[in-house]
């Protein structure tokens, strides 16, 4: 599948890495926070990029867009991270076209997530869209492709029940906190960093805990207020995070920061401390677990608990795919029609040219000529054979580059009329 609006030889591809294949620690390197993101679309123009859309979360890093050749996109994912291409090579994918396509369907509507029927993802796909649209790195191609896999997340989150129940890395989390931790409504809870995971976890813990000893700390401590004041909870500034740690008896950290926060060096501790680290890149330096007492739980760690509410999502895997052929076998149809409709264009054109031409010469031969009954059926003729030809293009079974080459060539109407 080319893009028509660029030279041939570009084509759409989906490149990147994720949970399947990358680890945390190699997730963290290849992350793009905001600012990455948008020097990789000031590159992507520069190097004449025409679309495409980055998206980058805790468990995945991909590019959309077209190109001559994958590894125009590897590299700016490279260049604009920690990540180099020989750790991508290891761990990264890359689809082309079709494949490319099916690929995005699956991500944005929960498929491809590491825990099934996570619809948070669709929202990051349309803020990137919209990141990109702003950039001027969205093209209609683009542009109808995500609306179609907005269309298809609509339809699978409101048609069945794979999102049904509550299951996200912020609900496991607290989960865990809650099958480990005895008395845990008595236990003296910190959360440090109030981000989106960390919103979700610390709502969680007040709903399912009935705590009333959660302390939260922020970088920006106007954001944990605006939280602790919706939840009634105590906030503590940024530099007294070395005292609430040793008063802690579990920690969440659910920071942005690209490097660890949490280390060895800043606990104090004398008794037992359980710390969840749900940030990417990892914001709990792994040398805290040599300290007695310490136990250290990752997010990659909590998103493989399976329960019986993802095992009831599955049930409903056939019926979301359903779906997304449905939407998406539309969408291919309008790409194929959008590929050959200059040419269906020109072929009317150039048949309304051979209409006009003979129809001027039988009114001067023919007495009483009737050109108003001539037009008339001359057009429905030439409908009729552009229709022909039109659903010819759409079958499945169509070499359409080819088809397009032979009518171009038989009515003599030009590729440049594309």
């Amino acid at each position: 599948m080319e893009n028509n609006n660029t030279s041939k030889h570009h084509y759409f591809y989906s490149v990147g890495l994720s949970y399947k294949k990358a680890d945390a620690e190699i997730r963290g390197k290849f992350s793009l926070d905001a600012a990455a993101k948008t020097r990789l679309l000031e590159q992507a123009k520069t190097e004449g990029i025409e679309s495409l859309i980055v998206t980058s979360t805790c468990n995945r890093t991909e590019i959309y867009g077209f190109a001559e050749h994958p590894f125009q996109l590897i590299k700016l994912i490279c260049e604009n991270s920690q990540g180099s291409v020989e750790a991508f090579q290891k761990v990264g994918f890359v689809y082309k076209n079709q494949e490319a396509i099916s690929h995005l369907f699956r991500v944005g509507t929960g498929l491809d997530s590491q825990i099934l029927g996570d619809f948070e993802i669709i929202a990051q796909i349309k803020s990137s869209f919209a990141q990109s649209k702003s950039f001027g790195l969205a093209n209609t191609f683009m542009e109808r492709l995500v609306n179609a896999v907005i269309q298809a997340s609509k339809k699978i989150k409101t048609d069945t029940e794979i999102s049904s129940g509550a299951t996200s890395v912020s609900f496991a989390a607290v989960r865990y906190i809650i099958n480990n931790v005895e008395d845990i409504g008595n236990k003296n809870i910190l959360l440090f960093g109030t981000g989106k995971i960390g919103r979700n976890t610390c709502e969680n813990l007040v709903k399912h805990t009935k705590n009333e000893h959660i302390t939260l700390i922020n970088r920006t401590k106007a954001k944990a207020e605006e939280l602790a004041g919706k939840l009634n909870l105590i906030v503590k500034d940024y530099s007294e995070l070395h005292l609430e740690l040793q008063k802690a008896d579990v920690v969440v950290v659910a920071t942005g920061a690209q490097n660890p926060t949490v280390d060895k060096a800043i606990l104090n501790l004398k008794k037992p401390l359980l710390i969840l680290d749900l940030s990417i890149p990892k914001n709990v330096n792994e040398d805290v677990e040599e300290i007695e007492g310490v136990t250290l739980i990752h997010m990659d760690y909590l998103s493989q608990l399976t329960d019986e509410t993802l095992e009831n999502r599955k049930k409903h895997i056939p019926a979301a795919e359903a779906i997304i052929e449905e939407i998406k076998e539309e969408f291919i149809t309008w790409t194929k029609g959008r590929k050959f409709a200059p040419t269906i264009h020109a072929l009317k054109a150039k048949l309304n040219a051979i209409k006009i031409s003979e129809l001027d010469f039988q009114s001067k031969k023919i007495s009483n000529f009737n050109e108003e009954q001539a037009e008339i059926i001359s057009n429905r003729i030439i409908q009729k054979i552009t229709t022909h030809f039109a659903n010819h293009l759409k079958d499945d079974d169509t070499m359409v580059d080819e088809s397009i080459e032979w009518i171009e060539k038989v009515f003599k109407i030009g590729a440049t009329t594309k």
